[in-house]
């Protein structure tokens, strides 16, 4: 069911998972179904969530554009037979997403805002939130299939293009990057995660980071050409 599994893009061979996360593009993973229009409370109101456990200490909140990791399954809502299991998938390893930007199905990405680490939901969401008309027979989900899933969220951590990344390299706050600045954070991630590397890594690194950020050419990786899930703070 690899439509409904959103799962960490792999850091390269030469990079630790800090950078790959703060600086290189994230591959997204997108549902093979939208929904289909609705304002964003008309698509709230549809979903159903029951909170199974809420923490004591519950922040951070989850919000659009953290990466999250959770573990969850999945069942149809007409006969309660399961067509997802995280736990049996990739070494029963939870599952690596960003929240709000497409990598999972348009109800998850609603039923998992404002949840904290530790807490577990069942939500219930319906087909125009999930697969459609369509259905995703990939994943044995039928067509016009509402969906249930229960959810354990282990962490809430700063998105790979957050506001506070983002402001950790720009040293003089002139919102936006030069080549100087991320080298320095790239000597700095280095250094801190301590693995050994060709000499050449720095610099290819950088150009990598430049060629696939620096879309207007000029030197500079602005906010905006950065903030590629569109937080509004930047």
């Amino acid at each position: 069911a690899a439509g409904t599994v959103p799962r960490r893009r792999p850091p390269g061979s030469d990079m630790g998972r800090g950078l790959s996360l703060l600086l290189l593009p994230l591959a997204l993973l997108a549902a093979p179904a939208r929904a289909e229009g609705g304002s964003a409370a008309a698509e709230e109101v549809q979903i159903e969530i029951e909170v199974l456990h809420l923490p004591e200490a519950c922040s951070p909140k989850s919000k659009k554009g953290d990466l999250l990791n959770a573990h969850y399954d999945g069942f149809l809502a007409s006969d309660g037979s399961k067509f997802y299991c995280s736990r049996t998938q990739n070494e029963g390893h939870p599952k690596w997403f960003v929240l709000g930007v497409g990598q999972v199905i348009k109800g998850l990405d609603i039923a998992m805002m404002n949840m904290c680490p530790g807490e577990k939901r069942r939500v219930t969401i319906p087909p125009s939130l999930a697969y459609g008309q369509q259905g995703y027979a990939q994943g044995k989900i039928p067509p016009n299939a509402t969906l249930i899933f229960e959810i354990e969220l282990y962490a809430v951590n700063k998105g790979p293009r957050s506001v506070e990344a983002f402001n950790q390299i720009d040293k003089d706050g002139d919102k936006k990057l030069s080549e100087l600045e991320i080298s320095q954070y790239l000597k700095e991630e280095f250094a801190r995660d301590g693995k050994k590397r060709h000499p050449s890594a720095h610099d290819e690194i950088l150009a990598d980071i430049f060629k696939k950020n620096d879309h207007d050419g000029d030197g500079f990786i602005s906010a905006k050409e950065y903030n590629v899930y569109q937080h509004d703070e930047l």
